[in-house]
């Protein structure tokens, strides 16, 4: 039965056109000259979608939603279908690429070029690419087996050449055609094919006939001619079922043969001639759709009905030659007359199964006969159905089926590469860019070099290097550029250090590897290189190429990093599944002391990989996986990793993409390339470089609190490296620092106040304590004027908590000891205290009670010798106080401990004055030790104080003048070996003289020894600002420091008046009531 035949129409303008049916057999896809793909539903479609590609499209495939096409400006761009929005580029080559094509299953491509390259390209990882070289001319065609094994393509210089996909080498090379020096000159297109499903044979247009060729033994099985065919083929297609084949003719001619029975099914001619570039069919096998080189369309409809009808026996004669199998008659044989044994032609009867197989099977000679081949073996599927025949053979009984792993899949490892390169296949490529500058790789035929460009010409001036090695990795720094090349047969891999830096002659040096060991990654530091290599070691080496340490990494590397001191290791730490990658992280700190700062998984997005891992400008290590997701490391959060941008919400298109090259915290930027339509950018024109903005994923950054919130958090993550490089000994922008705190302050109390309008007062407690001690006391001002005095309140206890540890690590910074430190020093003592009041128990049971209750610190009492180490020296040493520090004026003895910061505020007012008066005596050598600091912290609530308050303080300021002068009544000479013990000389001594009474009332039973222990119990017990404040009065009394009084012998009476004065200032301060003090304090 004849197909019929449609008319054909115009699609574009004369030239090569090419077409295909998509998978579900709705659309007809066609390309041309005029650059254009057109999407026709159906051939009768008078208004096809179209999408242009480029100047010229010269070959298109297409799968799985996913459109492939070559086109003039040397790229093999892919394309969402029926969308048609642009989806990247898979790769690039230096001249036009002339034929593409996908796998059977959709994840590779196969591109060959007029640059005499084969490339296949996955299409998930366009980097992951397999380069095919062995050609000598432009190539015509690629085919994919689809057992997705090997790879199949023909050339102008006359060759076919099949190839091994993984082992990328040639497994079998005719040469059968006319040789060429261009596509355009070339008397046919060539396009072979492989046959579906199983791959057993492949059609290789040869002339005006179709050969065949046999897997596996390469063998010339059988020919495919037909009279109607005067001129070369130009192109073959196989039916989805793989049992028929189509050709096309230079002459306009379209021939479909039964393969199995070699009989032509179908011919039909152009209708004026014209050579027929393309054919294909549909998904059914019922229509066959073809183009000329005129850019017209036409299609054959009912292709496969005729096939049926030559072919196809009824359900009764097939039913009665299953049962007279072994019968040579073959009288079942629909429409078909007994044949002769001895025409090798005719062995093979419609049916497709050989005669009497017995008889055949036993005869030698038949069996070296290529007809037998032919019809018994050759085309006969073993694994699905009969490949070469066209009635499949009766189903057999089940076969158990083996066990189907159903589980998550095992993820292809990531491949080893350069942060800030381009792929290595490309001609023309970057092998580095980074913040010091670029290194560019080409790799044309007259040429092989690298070009180093610097941003900065005072570093050093451009370079042009010869590329003889090969080399494939690059980086660049301040100091040197260093190259590698991989090894081959004859060469070890090389490791290259041009070190232009250098002071003496020799600018470079050359490393060889061991043999059988490749460099995979490498990375300059500051004094060191890096070399991450096949044999799972890190080598570690000087700037001027002496060798280092030598370590093992605990998988495959996927890219290093460095800067300054840090190096940054990735690797492989295990198998990933589902599409996910399994990469752990290394950091290491080079210094002097060497450490490893982390060792952990890194994070990536789901089914991504890494793209780009370095450090910012300022030290911080940072990461960018493919679905542009950029990470820094968070050192104030235990080293994990957080989010700062995504570069795909800024991108306009899904295809488009941001080049990453540089981080910057301070201002904080992302530096890229943009580009449209791929991953990469190309070498030329240079790329313009673009600025992209931080923004952490925050939920509702919409709202006002959100914008507010991811400032803040924002702001403190960027600002974590001016802790790191201070604490590394760097130099800090101590203006860039102070400003951030202020701008992270200022966001707190931007949403203290919008909390506060919300009525959550809670919420405000929580900003609080973020707030530093000066914002705090903003914030209480703001609660009380706004009517929250409940708010106030628990707010001055926070302020309170902050003044504290304030003086507590200004305490510890000015003694160098911590307040750990200080009770464990304290509670040795005590232990000593007990183990020698054991020892003398017995001779204090024979003192006198006036003797047991006498003070060992009174100052007309000569100690015994047992009581000196009771002496609060030990203490001194370890609540050691800087002598020109400012008091803080704390509490009298009498006075409760302070929990309300608004109680403290006319107290603390003394402050200020008393290091005022005491820095006018100072030497002007010990001036500038003064704590600076420490009289801004405290000056800050005092600022807030009522009026009052501040005059009700100098009032008591003034008589101590008059007072410190009047002379002592009993003056006694102190003897020099009583001296220490007659005055205070700590805190502690002090507070206990003015509560010895005290305690006796409260326990007048107690002896001595348990006196001070029951005191040094209660003045531990004290705030760190209490104790303080005992020792600075303690040491403004003692007689050892001279900067503190005018003459000696006015000191007794300035304890005295001291004492006095701060009783009476403690007792004023109580008669003020506590919401007097809030709202004095409030409307300041």
């Amino acid at each position: 039965m004849p197909c019929e035949k449609k008319p054909m129409r115009y699609g574009h303008s004369e030239g090569h056109t090419e077409v295909c049916f998509d998978e579900t057999g709705k659309f007809i896809v066609t390309c041309g000259n005029d650059g254009d793909v057109r999407i026709w539903e159906g051939l009768d479609d008078d208004d096809p979608r179209f999408i242009t590609v480029g100047e010229k499209a010269y070959s298109l495939s297409l799968r799985n939603g996913r459109l492939v096409t070559a086109s003039s400006n040397n790229t093999v761009q892919l394309h969402t279908f029926p969308e048609g929005e642009p989806d990247g580029i898979l790769t690039r080559f230096t001249t036009n690429a002339t034929h593409v094509t996908f796998n059977s299953n959709g994840t590779r491509v196969a591109a060959g070029s007029s640059d005499f390259l084969v490339k296949v390209v996955q299409v998930g990882d366009s980097s992951d690419q397999r380069t095919f070289r062995g050609h000598e001319a432009p190539v015509l065609s690629v085919t994919f087996d689809p057992r997705d094994q090997l790879l199949a393509s023909s050339s102008c210089d006359g060759s076919v050449v099949v190839w091994n996909i993984e082992e990328q080498n040639q497994v079998t090379r005719w040469n059968l055609l006319q040789k060429t020096n261009d596509v355009s000159n070339a008397k046919s297109l060539c396009r072979l094919a492989f046959q579906p499903h199983s791959g057993k044979l492949l059609a290789v247009p040869v002339e005006d006939k179709v050969h065949l060729y046999e897997r596996d033994t390469w063998s010339h099985v059988t020919t495919l001619s037909d009279n109607l065919i005067t001129q070369p083929v130009n192109v073959v297609s196989w039916s989805p079922c793989g049992k028929r084949l189509a050709a096309a003719s230079v002459g306009g001619v379209i021939v479909i043969w039964d393969v199995s029975s070699k009989m032509c099914l179908e011919r039909q001619k152009h209708e004026k001639g014209f050579t027929v570039c393309s054919v294909a069919w549909s998904p059914s096998g019922a229509e066959l759709v073809y183009t000329d080189t005129e850019g017209c369309v036409g299609l054959l409809e009912g292709v496969c009905a005729g096939a049926e009808g030559h072919n196809k026996p009824s359900t009764v004669a097939r039913d009665f030659d299953d049962l007279f199998d072994g019968d040579e008659d073959g009288q079942m044989d629909e429409g078909e007359s007994p044949r002769r044994p001895q025409d090798d032609d005719d062995i093979i009867t419609s049916t497709g199964r050989i005669k009497n197989r017995a008889a055949f099977l036993e005869d030698d000679n038949s069996l070296d006969t290529g007809s037998l081949k032919l019809g018994g073996e050759k085309f006969r599927d073993d694994d699905d159905d009969d490949g070469g025949s066209s009635i499949a053979p009766p189903p057999g009984p089940p076969v158990p089926l083996r066990p189907v792993y159903e589980g998550p899949m095992p993820t292809p490892p990531q491949r080893a590469f350069q942060p800030g390169s381009t792929p290595a296949h490309l001609t023309h490529r970057f092998m580095m860019w980074n913040s010091v500058g670029i290194v560019r790789g080409y790799n044309d035929e007259p040429e092989n070099a690298i070009d180093v460009e610097f941003h900065d010409s005072a570093v050093h001036h451009g370079m042009h290097l010869s590329n003889a090695l090969g080399h494939k990795m690059a980086d660049i720094s301040q100091e040197a550029v260093l190259l590698a090349c991989p090894s081959t047969d004859e060469l070890c891999s090389k490791l290259v250090c041009v070190h232009f830096s250098s002071w003496d002659t020799h600018k470079e040096w050359v490393v060889d590897l061991p043999r059988g060991e490749d460099a995979r990654a490498l990375c300059l530091g500051r004094s060191f290189v890096a070399v991450a290599t096949s044999a799972l070691l890190l080598r570690l080496f000087t700037i001027g190429g002496l060798q280092r340490e030598v370590f093992s990494l605990s998988g495959n590397v996927v890219c290093v990093s460095a800067h300054g001191e840090q190096l940054c290791v990735v690797y492989h730490r295990g198998t990933g599944f589902d599409g996910d990658q399994a990469l752990g992280v290394q950091l290491l700190s080079l210094s002097q002391k060497r450490r490893l700062i982390l060792d952990q998984p890194l994070p990536l997005s789901p089914q991504s990989t890494l793209s780009w891992i370095g450090f910012t400008a300022e030290g911080t290590p940072c990461s960018v996986d493919s679905e542009g997701v950029v990470r820094m490391l968070n050192r104030s959060l235990g080293n994990t990793w957080s989010p700062v941008c995504n570069t795909r919400d800024t991108c306009k298109s899904k295809s488009d993409h941001y080049w990453v090259i540089g981080v910057h915290e301070n201002p904080q930027q992302i530096r890229c390339i943009p580009c449209k339509g791929s991953r990469f950018p190309p070498t030329l024109p240079r790329p313009a470089v673009a600025v992209l903005p931080f923004k952490m994923p925050l939920c509702q950054t919409s709202t006002e609190k959100g914008q507010m919130e991811e400032q803040f958090w924002r702001s403190v993550l960027l600002h974590n490296h001016f802790g790191f490089l201070s604490s590394n000994g760097y130099e800090i922008d101590e203006e860039a620092q102070s400003q951030s705190l202020k701008e992270q302050q200022e966001l707190l109390m931007k949403m203290f106040a919008l909390s506060c309008k919300l009525d959550r007062e809670f919420r405000c407690v929580e900003l609080a304590q973020m707030m530093t001690q000066n914002v705090v006391t903003l914030a209480i001002k703001y609660a009380s004027r706004s009517g929250k005095m409940g708010l106030a309140q628990r707010l001055s206890e926070i302020a309170l908590e902050k003044a504290q540890e304030e003086h507590q690590e200004e305490e510890e910074e000015t003694t160098g000891f911590s307040r750990s430190e200080m009770s464990r020093y304290n509670s040795r003592q005590t232990e000593e205290v007990e183990e020698e009041d054991e020892e003398e128990n017995e001779d204090r049971e024979e003192e006198t009670q006036p003797k047991k209750r006498m003070n060992p610190f009174a100052k007309d009492t000569a100690p015994s010798p047992e009581k000196a180490v009771l002496k609060p020296v030990a203490v001194s040493k370890v609540a050691r106080s800087n002598p020109f520090k400012v008091s803080s004026g704390g509490a009298s003895p009498a006075q409760p401990r302070v929990t309300n910061i608004l109680d403290n505020i006319p107290n603390r007012k003394s402050a200020p004055l008393t290091s005022s008066s005491i820095k006018t005596k100072k030497s002007p050598v010990l001036k500038p030790l003064a704590p600076k600091p420490k009289s801004k912290t405290q000056s800050t609530l005092l600022q807030m104080s009522s009026k009052t308050n501040t005059k009700r303080q100098e009032s008591e300021e003034r008589p101590e003048e008059p007072r410190t002068k009047e002379p002592n009544p009993n003056p006694a000479p102190p003897s020099p070996e009583s001296t220490e013990n007659r005055r205070p000389q700590t805190g502690f001594q002090l507070w206990l003289e003015n509560h010895r009474k005290n305690i006796l009332a409260e326990s007048p039973n107690l002896d001595e020894t348990d006196l001070i222990k029951d005191a040094m119990g209660r003045f531990r017990s004290l705030s760190a600002e209490e104790r303080l404040s005992w020792t600075e009065r303690a040491k403004g009394q003692s007689g050892d420091d001279p900067k503190k009084r005018k003459r000696p012998e006015e000191v007794e009476d300035k304890e005295g008046s001291k004492e006095t004065n701060e009783e009476t200032s403690a007792k004023k301060a109580k008669t003020v009531g506590v919401a007097e003090k809030l709202s004095a304090f409030a409307f300041n």
